[in-house]
């Protein structure tokens, strides 16, 4: 009996150990599960199933599409997503294709959410040294995010080796967790990637002249908290706007497909990308007079231009002709008739309230800083002189746009005195004026 009760005791001991040690592995599998050629396997080994059975899916988001530059760092993202999963984990790591025995490149974690363990080609996990030949990067326990639904993402740098070794592949397994603690229920999802090598990017180039101006007036100077445009070459092969989802909490994203900027070291939030522009919102800064800005595309950093930051660089976006964007009250466009094929558009008349939309207008009451959304009410700290064809238009309010970012209305009324015809339009905040070439039409 006393064997009996000896084999119970332990049996109990163990079983109620077994949801720890599954448990355990929220902070992370040991190294060999990503599904890459002589691994122990995948997830499926700790978690009961058969992988990608399920709905879901992972993916590895690269921003430059499937290739890599020798040396250069990329930010990757890996994405598991199910619609029943209410708990996430992932391992990845990346091989040579001509050696899937040999390590390509390092990582290093973005946040608490992923971390990097090492081991020697046995797989047995190591401390990580030049010496240890195999890396791989994982979830945190804090990276599970227990609770939440749908999918999550983990980002993290990966540094590919410095020279070309040819194609590399990318192995990934995801776990879609139940959240229940034990191994049953959980879905593994496994995919595999081959990234080609490309030649050494060219180092992107900030032109020297005009090559950072007012995102409004393409003019010289600029503004914390406004748009700026970049011009030059070499910015990389893509062009688009960002996108919603990269957005997250108001906050606004710092880089586009591998392209980020710094303005005065800081960084700017990337709103536009394309071979030969950019647009960005200046970061916050209490600084005034030159100062550096840099375009970094895939790693690769250009030389420094500098940039006139001003407390303020008013400017009124322009609609085709060079006039002001501008609306009513209702904000129905007032422009000319026919700027704008199929679409009506009417000129604004002498007393009529309007809307300018522009940017570089300076700080507002309460201050928003640069690089997230705007989500309150606000004023302008320092009221505006809105000239329309000479004379004082009366100013009636200025603030943000809820909603954007560094996006200024200026509400005024046009001169009861205004004449027929494209009167120039001209703001003056902290003795800066906005260029005279931007109009409206006024029409009785």
């Amino acid at each position: 009996m006393k064997r009996t009760y000896v084999f119970y005791a332990k049996s109990v001991a163990i079983a109620a150990a077994l949801p720890f040690l599954v448990y355990a592995f929220a902070s992370g599998p040991e190294p060999g599960h990503t599904g890459a050629p002589g691994e122990k396997g995948t997830c499926t080994a700790c978690h009961a199933g058969t992988a990608n059975s399920g709905p879901g899916s992972v993916r590895v988001e690269f921003p430059g599409g499937e290739n890599y530059t020798p040396g250069a760092t990329q930010r990757l993202r890996v994405v598991v997503s199910d619609p029943d999963q209410v708990r996430w984990g992932f391992q990845l790591t990346a091989r040579r294709a001509a050696d899937a025995a040999s390590q390509a490149g390092s990582f290093t974690p973005a946040d608490a959410n992923s971390q990097v363990i090492c081991a020697d080609s046995g797989l047995n996990q190591q401390t990580c040294s030049a010496a240890t030949p195999l890396q791989y990067i994982e979830h945190t326990q804090a990276g599970t995010r227990s609770g939440t639904r749908q999918s999550a993402a983990f980002e993290f740098d990966w540094t590919p080796p410095s020279t070309d070794v040819g194609n590399i592949v990318i192995y990934v397994a995801g776990n879609a967790a139940n959240g229940n603690n034990f191994n049953s229920g959980d879905r593994i999802y496994t995919r595999s990637y081959t990234l080609a090598p490309q030649a050494a990017s060219q180092k992107p180039s900030i032109s020297a002249e005009g090559g950072v101006v007012n995102g409004a007036t393409f003019q010289p100077g600029i503004a914390a908290g406004s748009w700026v445009t970049i011009k030059g070459s070499n910015f990389g092969s893509n062009t688009r706007v960002w996108q919603a989802d990269e957005i997250v909490n108001g906050k606004l994203p710092t880089s586009l497909d591998g392209v980020s900027v710094t303005i005065n070291g800081k960084p700017a939030s990337v709103y536009y990308i394309s071979p030969g522009q950019i647009n960005v919102q200046a970061p916050s800064d209490d600084s005034t007079g030159p100062v550096p800005v840099e375009v970094t595309v895939n790693g690769v950093k250009s030389d420094a231009v500098m940039g006139n930051l001003q407390r303020f660089s008013p400017g009124f976006f322009p609609w085709p002709g060079n006039q002001a964007v501008a609306t009513d009250a209702n904000f129905n466009w007032r422009a000319k008739a026919d700027t704008f094929p199929g679409v009506t558009t009417t000129p604004a008349k002498p007393g009529e309230v309007i809307i300018l939309w522009g940017t570089g207008f300076g700080p507002t009451n309460p201050a928003i800083p640069a690089g997230q959304v705007v989500d309150q009410a606000t004023t302008l700290a320092e009221a505006p002189v809105i000239r329309v064809g000479g004379q004082t238009a009366e100013f009636l309010g200025g603030a943000l746009t809820q909603g954007s970012a560094g996006l200024y209305q200026i509400v005024i009324r046009i001169p009861e005195s205004a004449p027929d015809g494209d009167l120039p339009v001209v703001a003056e905040v902290g003795g800066v004026r906005s260029p005279e070439n931007i109009v409206i039409t006024v029409r009785r």
